[in-house]
Parts: C-alpha cells; structure tokens; sequence
C-alpha cells in the first residue's frame, strides 16, 4: 500500500505499522490529511482543520520514537475530535454563535487521554446547536453530510464525526452521547461504536463556567466512533484512564472477568408499538445468526420496563435541561433549534418540581430492574431504531419528523438514563427507494462491562464485513 492510502487501514492496522516503524507517523498523518482535504469540502465533516499542528506533532512522534521512547497504542494514529469538548486553544463553540470565540484553557481529559496515547488530532468535527439533536446542522458551521449521500441524515450529535471517520477522514472519531450521539451517527453512516457506561471515561471541559446538571453528568457520555470493531478494543483502554478532575470516575480495567460457557445474548425485535422495518428486522437476524455463528447463546427475551424507562428518562432529563438551560437555548439559539425543542417539551412534558426529583430518585428502580435481567443475560441484542435512518432534517419537520427521529429512538436514551453500556454495528446495507443506507442494531451489555459488547461486535462484524469497503467503492464512483 502506497503512504498515500494509509487512511484506509483501520486504526490497529494503522497503529501496528507505526509503531514497528514500518510506517511513519508524518506519513500516516499526510495521508488522512490528504484524504480530508479531498472529501470533507463536500461533507462539512471536519469544521476546524489541525493539519498544520498534526504535521508538527507527527514528526514529534517519529523523532521521539527513533530516540528509543515508548510508543503508545495509538501512535500516530490520526483521530478528530468533536467541538464540544476543550482542546488547548481552540473554540469549544458546541455548534452556537455566541461561543465562536470561547478558547479552551486546556485539554478535557478524553483529548489528554488520546494524545498520551499517541494519537495525532487532524481536525475538530461539527455538532448541532447545544449538541442537542439526532441531525447534524447550525448556524455557526453550517450543514454535514453523510457520504453515503444526501438522502440520509449524517446523525447527531456527532455527526461530523461519524462523516468524518467513515469518509476516511482519520481512523477514529471522538464523540459523546447523552441520548444517542455516539450511536445515531454509527447509525447513520455504517460505523460501529459502544456508548460507554456511567463512569467508565473522566470527563470535564476547562472553559465551563459551571457545574451541569446531574442527568447532564451521568448520562452524558465520551467515546469512539470506529469503522472496525477491534479499533475499540484497541482505543477504549486508553480513554478509561483516570483523570482527577472528574471526581466520579470509576477507575476499572477495560477486560472484566471472563465468563464461564457461552456468553447467553437477550434477543429481541421489541419497538413498542412502531412499525419494524423489514430491512432492520434482517439486521437483527444477521446479527444473530452471526452470534449464534460465533458460540453466543442467543434466547428471545421480553426486556423489562424499557419503554416505561425511556420515556420517564427523557422527561426526566428535559426537565433538567429546561430548568438550566432553557433560558439559554432560547436566547442564543436559532429559530431551528427553538422549534425542536418546542416539539420535545410537547411530546416529552418535562417533569418539573417535586415530580422531578421522584423521578431522578426513580431512576434506579430502572437501573436496578435492568441490572437483575443482565445477570441472566450478559448481553442483549436490540433494533436502535425501528426504521432505516431518516433523512436530512427530518428532526426539524414538526411533531412527525421528531417523532420518527427521537421519539421512536426509546432503545437509545433509555441506555443513558439508566447508565448502561451499548454498542452499534451495521449488518445490513439497505437498496431503499432514495437509496443505499446502512442498517445499524444495539447491543446492550451489563454495566462496566463494554468489553463483553465489544468482543461480540468483533464476532459479528468477522462473519458479516465492514461497511466501509462499498462505501468508498461508492464514493470513487462518484468522483
């Protein structure tokens, strides 16, 4: 492979190669910068370029390496990082105009984490207003792409990352996830992600003026999105790290306990009264036959309170955020993003007052109930959303579009709210009418146990294949 490919191997490829020497740091970094320079003016994936300071540090890294210094996991590896969280100089402006000149102090603790690694920032990724909805778009740095084409959504919140990394655009993303923003883009764009538990990667942003709300802090997650499964084993390791400065931080290793005999999967195609499309319905059965396949025991299951949990989740957490942040999205905030949240307060009526702690405090009665159903079954093997993914804007078309882009969506925030780890893979790609589109499923592990979701992710995607291949076959085409 030419240095001018190297964007196309995956990140333990990539690493690999490096950090035997077989590849240079500067050269991995050129090609993944080349690559965003010829797709991201198309996708608007990437809306701040760091290529100048990632050249600067990938040449840092091959002389340090020369010298006979350890390298990390993910040396040289290159990596974007979403604007909603600090990076050392540059603008956290979470997709709003008032915060364009809000200039981190210093690194969050996910940015340290992947630089100790080794890993080189090419760019920061674009995030809707606030980080607050299932598309990718806002008046600051306007509209992302999906590079299976215009029919879909990109995803939010972390939509410029699952563009970018699934466009080529650096190996692995960084992203974060209160309700679904790791797992609408992986969704979206045909990447694979876990959404970390509650606790499992420190947290904080330097520039913050004050403390987020409690739901804000335990269900508000950061992780990776990845175009291969094993990339996560290899990248969430290093993000686990602790970090002082995030106070609740639960400093396990990655690998848990091994479990004795087949690992036993929950599997069910429950939507709670939305129509299952046919093409996720295949999904689901690809990937349990792919399980099954690997020596997963897969049972059908009736999954408890979930969509009792769900909605009093988010109800829960808009009540928070109407509380504390309501006065700030409706003064800063654009029309767009106004009228959204009109629709969620309509179709989730925030809990305020009283009923609003009973219902933080009734959280762990979900929590609990969910945590009894994993110990019988470690995983479980779930639809994300009930339909394939919608299409640019959709979230903003009245109370339909929001119903279809969130409100269908109870397997994604549900997770959050009750702190659980859940991964996304695609398993199908879908011939629809407007076109091809991924077809993404959930698996749901027991908590502090993302290791378990990954080893079965990489059991899946073995049998069934990557989803990047024929999406850059696509995107050659169209050149």
């Amino acid at each position: 492979m030419s240095d001018t490919e190297l964007w196309r191997l995956s990140a333990a490829e990539l690493a690999a190669q490096t950090s035997s020497g077989d590849v240079s740091a500067e050269a991995a970094a050129a090609s993944a910068i080349g690559r965003m320079n010829g797709t991201n003016p198309d996708l608007n994936a990437v809306v701040e370029d760091l290529s100048a300071e990632a050249m600067e540090r990938a040449r840092a890294l091959d002389k340090a390496r020369a010298r006979g210094d350890q390298t990390g996991p993910l040396h040289g590896v290159p990596v974007t990082i979403k604007v909603n969280v600090d990076q050392t100089g540059h603008a956290t402006t979470n997709g709003v105009p008032v915060f364009r000149d809000l200039i981190a102090p210093d690194n969050a603790p996910i940015v340290d984490n992947l630089m100790a690694a080794g890993a080189v920032v090419i760019g920061r990724t674009n995030t809707p207003e606030f980080s607050f909805r299932a598309d990718t778009d806002n008046p600051l740095h306007g509209r992302t792409h999906n590079p299976w084409g215009r029919h879909i959504s990109p995803g939010g919140s972390s939509g410029g990352a699952g563009s970018a990394v699934m466009a080529g655009m650096g190996a692995l993303a960084h992203g974060n996830d209160i309700g679904g923003s790791l797992r609408f883009p992986a969704a979206a764009n045909g990447a694979v992600t876990v959404k970390p538990g509650m606790g499992r990667v420190p947290a904080w942003n330097p520039s913050q003026t004050a403390e987020r709300g409690m739901l804000a802090q335990s269900m508000s997650v950061q992780g990776i999105i990845a175009r291969a499964a094993a990339d996560l084993h290899l990248s969430m390791p290093p993000i686990i790290a602790p970090d002082a400065r995030d106070p609740f931080h639960v400093p396990l290793p990655w690998r848990g306990e091994d479990l004795h005999g087949p690992v036993r999967v929950g599997f069910t195609k429950e939507t709670f009264g939305y129509a299952l499309h046919d093409d996720v319905s295949a999904a689901l059965d690809t990937a349990r036959d792919a399980l099954v396949d690997a020596g997963y025991d897969v049972v059908e299951v009736d999954p408890p309170l979930l969509e009792e949990c769900a909605l009093a989740g988010y109800r829960t957490l808009m009540g928070e955020v109407k509380a504390l942040m309501g006065d700030m999205i409706r003064d800063h905030g654009s029309p767009t993003i106004n009228a959204i949240f009109d629709e969620y307060y309509t179709y989730f009526p925030p809990f305020e007052g009283d009923e609003l702690l009973q219902m933080m405090a009734q959280r762990s009665h979900y929590a609990r109930t969910w945590s009894l159903f994993l110990e019988q079954y470690p995983l479980v093997l779930t639809p994300f959303l009930p339909q394939p993914f919608f299409g640019p804007n959709r979230d903003a078309e009245g109370r339909e579009g929001a119903i279809e882009a969130l409100g269908s969506a109870l397997w994604s925030y549900s997770m959050n709210y009750m702190g659980l780890p859940a991964g996304n893979i695609p398993t199908r790609l879908a011939d629809l009418p407007k076109g091809a589109q991924p077809i993404n499923v959930q698996l749901v592990g027991r908590r502090w146990r993302e290791d378990l979701i990954v080893d079965a992710l990489v059991a899946i995607e073995d049998r069934v294949g990557r989803m990047c291949g024929p999406l850059w076959d696509k995107m050659a085409g169209e050149v």
